[in-house]
């Protein structure tokens, strides 16, 4: 509650404000709403609303390793760095002698479109063993959701946002998932 109706220092300002409005503090106030309705749950505890899961991809029936299984986070990235450079190679071939600035970007994203959507797999995925998968009877991406998977990995945060099975929003969106090839 407010004690005084005085004006704080600055640098307790946003205490003054936050404790004026909420003297429990904010903190307890949104983490059981803002983090879903698991934060209100102990740590280590069940809800009981999903079956548990014991590794990545279990409950889209992929194995847990070998090929098939989901791929990590790590060969992921490393992947779309070769991809980044060969884009930047290859809009420097357009550009020289002049450096490539945004036209690599459009390389990327060409690069990206036509392999996903013909191969299932970038330059840099088939470097690492990974390849992009449809959930379901279909096994190739095609161009339909290749564009929209290409443009939302280009937006960086729904590619860096992932769930238990490792599967980022835009794959999530799309029916998709990464998977190892060996």
């Amino acid at each position: 509650m407010l004690t005084s109706l005085a004006m704080p220092e600055m640098s307790t300002v946003g205490h003054w404000i936050v404790t004026w409005f909420y003297s429990g503090g904010v903190t307890r106030w949104t983490g059981s709403w803002l983090s879903g309705p698991r934060a209100a749950l102990e740590p280590g505890e069940d809800a009981g609303d999903r079956p548990a899961q014991s590794y990545p991809g279990e409950r889209l029936g992929l194995p847990k390793d070998g090929p098939g299984s989901v791929a990590g986070t790590g060969v992921r990235a490393l992947a779309l760095l070769i991809d980044a450079v060969l884009a930047g190679l290859v809009a420097g071939l357009f550009t020289a002698p002049e450096l490539p600035r945004n036209w690599s970007l459009l390389a990327w994203f060409l690069i990206t479109v036509i392999a996903v959507s013909f191969f299932g797999f970038t330059p840099g995925m088939k470097v690492f063993g990974i390849r992009v998968a449809r959930l379901g009877d279909h096994p190739m991406v095609g161009v339909i959701r290749a564009v929209p998977r290409t443009l939302l990995v280009a937006l960086i945060i729904p590619a860096a946002i992932w769930d238990a099975d490792r599967r980022g929003l835009h794959d999530k969106l799309l029916g998709t998932v990464v998977v190892r090839t060996r």
